[in-house]
């Protein structure tokens, strides 16, 4: 029998976390640098950051992680909750661990009294959205994005 656990992120899972988190950014063909990925870490560890790290575990190894982020809106007085890196080791697809650690993160928000839990997706993540679409109903909203240049 395998056990699913959904638990805050530890130091020791660095390494774990490193390998999923690699995961992620190629699945979004995307690259970070070194330094980014490491202040990444420590502010999800740190308690005075308005980030935090969710794991899943099964059996003992680390299969999936949940990055996210509190910020004040316009909308309420309360935090909003963004879930902004959802990823799950490809081996342990189709489990329930992507579910549970959405849920975790919805744990961890209301505990905080946010005022609202959200996440993003590419389009052509039909897998997750597939999963996403049985847990709450997609927005309507369209995002547009413009990098700024360091000045």
């Amino acid at each position: 029998m395998t056990t699913l656990q959904i638990r805050p992120a530890a130091p020791s899972d660095e390494p774990a976390w490193r390998q999923l988190w690699a995961g992620y950014l190629r699945f979004y063909r995307a690259e970070v640098p070194e330094d980014v990925t490491a202040g990444t870490w420590a502010r999800l560890l740190d308690p005075e950051s308005t980030m935090g790290c969710l794991l899943a575990e099964q059996d003992g190894r680390v299969i999936g992680l949940c990055n996210y982020l509190f910020h004040a809106n316009t909308w309420s007085l309360a935090p909003t909750c963004y879930l902004q890196d959802l990823y799950v080791d490809p081996a342990a697809r189709g489990s329930t661990a992507a579910r549970a650690l959405i849920e975790g993160c919805e744990t961890v928000a209301r505990d905080r009294g946010a005022f609202r839990l959200y996440w993003l997706t590419q389009e052509y993540n039909g897998p997750a959205r597939s999963l996403y679409d049985t847990i709450t109903p997609r927005s309507s909203f369209i995002v547009y994005r413009k990098g700024l240049a360091p000045q």
